[in-house]
């Protein structure tokens, strides 16, 4: 199969870069998943159009100070098996560590100012291997911090050519919108993404956030597109399965990771889910196929990311680049959001 083809591609914002509606997530690379699969897993993404790959300095997750950048470093060999130009490569630099989550990345006293800024890209390009990165988004915002700081430096280094385009992520509307004005206001590059998360038991992206990105011209890059894998149906009321994220969560982790399991597995969520998969079945595709063919639909939408911790996740999440939902399928699943809207009881921004 021919990857340059087979999948319809998407501007990334007023950027010149045009990526596959169907992007690659790469979070589970080098803990759940080893290097041979991961391989494995991007190459069979690739083979199919795929040209869009997301990581994270900070990957794989759960993220551990003696697996930080683990993620970067299995992207960028694998990188090297592919030219250079024929993919889209994302990463991010972690988020400040003095607000809702510490993370294990410079003794826990991340910024987003200039010094920190530089620092990570430097790092992440040499753990990719590449001498530039496509796409460079913010893991998380400093809503205390200037704008500008962390927009000045990154647009010295697109001025440098180490990134080309740039972006947000978990960020809020006014986050967006006042990245935006300071851009403006400065003279300095404009966010051209928010990367959220947005699936159909969270569909918060499609009030506020969707009003920006269509009269700002920012494209949403939806993350787990999969409601962290509840939209399979592996889950149900009275079993989990023992290898789930959420199960682990659930018996192991601690207390966030607990919070974050009912968020997204709850009495609410499965019975949206349910009445998914009915609908699915009528169109005679999976549940996951649905739910990917959903979003990618929105037209306020980049490229929706996928994940797989093993290869055969991946076939019904690809089926979806040649799926379109027609009106009636849309009207039915509009039905389920009216009769139960947000599910996910809890998205996180609201304690940035």
């Amino acid at each position: 199969m021919d990857s340059l083809l087979a999948m319809e591609r998407r501007r990334l914002g007023k950027s010149g870069l045009a990526v596959s509606e169907i992007g690659m997530g790469t979070m589970t690379f080098g803990s759940q998943t080893d290097k041979q699969t991961a391989f494995r897993i991007m190459d069979t993404a690739y083979d199919h159009g795929v040209n869009f790959f997301d990581a994270a300095e900070m990957y794989p997750v759960p993220p551990k100070e003696e697996t930080f950048g683990v993620t970067e470093e299995i992207v960028g060999e694998w990188l090297k098996t592919k030219p250079r130009e024929s993919v889209i490569v994302a990463t991010k630099i972690t988020g400040p560590g003095h607000g809702w989550f510490v993370p294990p990345v410079r003794h826990g006293l991340t910024a987003l100012d200039r010094r920190q800024v530089i620092s990570a890209v430097e790092h992440s390009l040499s753990r990719l291997q590449t001498d530039y990165i496509d796409l460079y988004q913010t893991h998380w915002p400093d809503h205390w911090m200037r704008y500008e700081d962390t927009l000045d430096a990154l647009t010295d280094l697109i001025q440098a050519g180490k990134i080309r385009v740039i972006g947000s992520s978990n960020e809020t509307c006014w986050g967006v919108m006042r990245s935006l004005w300071d851009a403006e206001k400065h003279g300095l590059r404009r966010y051209d993404t928010v990367q959220n998360n947005f699936s159909l038991i969270n569909r918060r992206c499609e009030s506020e956030l969707a009003q920006v990105c269509r009269r700002e011209q920012v494209s949403l890059i939806p993350y787990s597109p999969l409601g962290g894998g509840a939209l399979t149906g592996k889950y149900n009321a009275s079993q989990y399965p023992d290898d789930a994220r959420f199960t682990a969560y659930l018996r192991q982790g601690h207390e966030r990771q607990k919070q974050m399991a009912t968020r997204f597995v709850n009495e609410r969520s499965l019975e949206v889910v349910r009445r998914c998969s009915e609908i699915a079945k009528e169109l005679g595709m999976s549940v996951t196929t649905l739910a990917t063919a959903w979003s990618k639909q929105h037209d306020f939408v980049g490229s929706t990311l996928i994940g797989a911790s093993r290869l055969d996740q991946l076939d019904e999440t690809l089926k979806a680049a040649d799926v379109r939902l027609d009106s009636e399928t849309l009207r039915k699943i509009d039905e389920i959001e009216a009769e139960i809207p947000n599910s996910l009881q809890e998205d996180g921004l609201r304690w940035l």
